[in-house]
């Protein structure tokens, strides 16, 4: 019999009870637990960005040109599209939990191999394994998060969590400061450390990371519905007691086959065939979201020492995080309150134009003039990145949605990500060869034009998934089986809870 077989028809609660839960100190254990990764994340990015000179030094770092840089930076996303397709298919099919706790142990292992690279093709080995560790981790977080969350606060803190890999990226940016300071640290250790404190890191989340529990989402679709209710009823004891007050009943149900696993094929079909339009707003999403970040911040720091003679650029990456990590935060709340179709177009589109004025005027800025534009930019960007993953999140259904956010975030990130570095990498060398800065002003203009052709298309194919449980913006394919015999509801047919 095959696994995919119905295994059991049940009616659960448990949605709705997990939806009507208000905010509480345990969802904070979620928060940390979860969604730190982009710390973790952020730190990595950043590391190399700043390590650029260090690495390219063949004495004391890896003997590295620019062009390697920017392969480091597509090998890295290589690996992490590769690892969000393998981890995420994995995610679905034996719970968020098992694969959360094993993909941050590849990225601590991936990571602590990057510190003692030997050689230039060790250093990209462990890129790429990294990446792959870090791309798991977005298929598995993403959709564990948005199934512990309530309703009411899933917008804002998804996308709140997802910004905080500027966190990182600050963190990671001060720290180069002292370790990249010859009379501090020997120039042959100081990038060793930094890579090495990544794995640290890591290590203090996998710690507060145990105590979270699997999503009783999952576990009732897959045939473990009581494990799911001792959960749920744990939870709803916890929270009552930290909030001081009683849970109000819930009449809302769902009724769903149980199987095992659920096939690629349904997969596949589930993407493609009956949500085609959501399909072409995620790709579309991420491909602009990842061409603007991973061409413009992997080579960040090797711009503002090739042209514009910094020698040490922590500080600039700092503010430059800073801004990103405040744009994600303040503007998070208006996700759920203004709803998702308005805040998505704004952002991208807002972030776009003015890129596209940043390389109009690219050969009269200077570090700190390019790093406030590079502020206010992705001030608005960083938002509707981050926005890119809640919607691939919330739009699919729950079985397949681990898979669908590998899946976008591996197809976009492989347009935008890889090609993005591996561009900008020889943009730079053509221009430092030219010494005219304005040769890398075409990787700002596609940028643009992607980010701003993403936020059109979130204009007319957006979903308005504000305030509603995951269930009604797509329903379980396992209820459909359920309750419509003659197939899965599509985009453009209503959903019933």
């Amino acid at each position: 019999m095959s696994s995919s077989v119905e295994t059991g028809r049940i009616t659960t609660d448990i949605p709705a009870r997990m939806d009507r839960l208000p905010w509480a100190r345990w969802h904070w254990l979620v928060v940390i637990g979860l969604g730190t990764v982009w710390i973790l994340d952020g730190l990595e990015v950043t590391i190399v960005g700043s390590m650029s000179e260090a690495l390219k030094d063949p004495t004391t770092g890896l003997g590295l040109s620019s062009s390697d840089i920017g392969m480091a930076g597509a090998v890295y996303v290589a690996g992490a599209c590769i690892g969000a397709l393998f981890f995420g298919q994995l995610t679905d099919r034996f719970g968020r939990k098992k694969l959360f706790l094993v993909t941050l142990a590849v990225y601590t292992l991936a990571t602590v191999a990057t510190a003692f690279a030997p050689s230039a093709t060790w250093y990209f080995i462990a890129r790429f394994l990294t990446g792959a560790g870090i791309g798991g981790e977005y298929a598995a977080i993403n959709s564990a998060i948005d199934e512990l969350i309530p309703a009411k606060y899933r917008g804002r803190v998804d996308v709140a969590i997802n910004g905080s890999f500027w966190v990182g990226a600050a963190l990671g940016s001060l720290l180069t400061i002292p370790l990249l300071d010859p009379t501090i640290i020997d120039p042959a250790w100081g990038w060793r450390l930094a890579f090495g404190l990544g794995a640290i890191l890591a290590i203090g989340i996998l710690l507060v990371r145990r105590n979270v529990p699997e999503s009783p989402r999952w576990l009732f679709i897959h045939g473990r519905e009581d494990e799911g209710e001792q959960i749920v009823r744990d939870i709803e004891s916890t929270v009552s007691h930290e909030t001081g007050r009683d849970l109000p009943p819930v009449s809302e149900t769902i009724t769903i086959r149980q199987r095992k696993t659920i096939g690629i094929g349904m997969i596949a079909k589930t993407v493609f065939t009956l949500y085609p339009r959501r399909t072409v707003l995620c790709l579309s999403l991420f491909i602009g979201q990842a061409f603007l970040y991973n061409a413009f911040f992997f080579t960040y720091g090797d711009t503002l020492t090739t042209f514009l003679d910094v020698k040490q650029t922590g500080w600039y990456l700092a503010i430059f995080a800073l801004s990103n990590f405040l744009g994600a935060l303040l503007l998070s709340p208006l996700f759920d309150r203004l709803g998702r179709v308005k805040m998505i177009t704004g952002t991208y589109v807002i972030s776009g134009v003015l890129l596209g004025v940043a390389g109009f005027v690219l050969g009269d800025l200077t570090a700190v003039s390019l790093t406030a534009f590079g502020a206010i930019i992705f001030f608005f960007a960083s938002a509707g990145a981050s926005a890119a993953y809640l919607t691939a999140s919330e739009v699919f259904p729950m079985e397949t949605r681990a898979l669908c956010i590998a899946f976008f975030y591996a197809v976009g990130t492989a347009a935008g990500g890889i090609s993005g570095p591996l561009l900008f990498g020889k943009l730079i060398d053509d221009a430092s060869a030219s010494g005219d800065i304005t040769h890398i002003a075409i990787g700002y203009y596609i940028g643009a034009v992607l980010m701003i052709a993403g936020g059109l298309v979130e204009a007319v194919l957006g979903v308005k998934a504000e305030g509603k449980s995951l269930e009604s913006i797509a329903q379980p394919l396992t209820a459909e089986d359920a309750h419509s015999p003659g197939g899965p509801a599509g985009e453009n047919e209503p959903a019933h809870a």
